[in-house]
């Protein structure tokens, strides 16, 4: 698998919900049809700070052999978080019934949730060198 593409996609996908959560979390709490508070706002623009981190933590390691034995910790990190965060918007999805902004998250998440599961449970690919 190429692990690059994996990275930097996740990455992207990280540092743009980072964003979002830290700079509009008064109007994502409306879109949810939330009432904003304080602690809310609070809450959301620490969640876009962590979002924000792993972006970057991907972003960094997108050039490092990852899979296997290798570079295990990103492996693992990126799996539970996709892997936890996926089951609970599948969980969500199901019981909201028409929201397809959660079906869409929820189907996201699921995809790089494999993905990093086949990642960190499989041996990299060996680049064969140029002659």
């Amino acid at each position: 698998m190429n692990t690059k593409l994996l990275m930097t996609s996740s990455g992207f996908f990280m540092a743009a919900s980072g964003i979002t959560l830290s700079f509009f979390p008064h109007e994502i709490l409306q879109f949810a049809d939330q009432k904003p508070s304080l602690v809310m706002d609070l809450v959301l623009q620490v969640l876009g700070a962590l979002y924000l981190g792993f972006a970057m933590l991907n972003w960094m390691a997108k050039g490092n052999l990852i899979g296997g034995i290798y570079s295990r910790p990103v492996a693992i990190g990126n799996l539970a978080h996709f892997l936890i965060a996926g089951l609970a918007l599948l969980k969500a999805a199901f019981t909201m019934g028409n929201s397809p902004f959660v079906w869409a998250l929820a189907i996201i998440y699921a995809g790089f949730a494999l993905a990093f599961g086949l990642v960190t449970f499989t041996h990299p690919a060996k680049v064969k060198a140029a002659v």
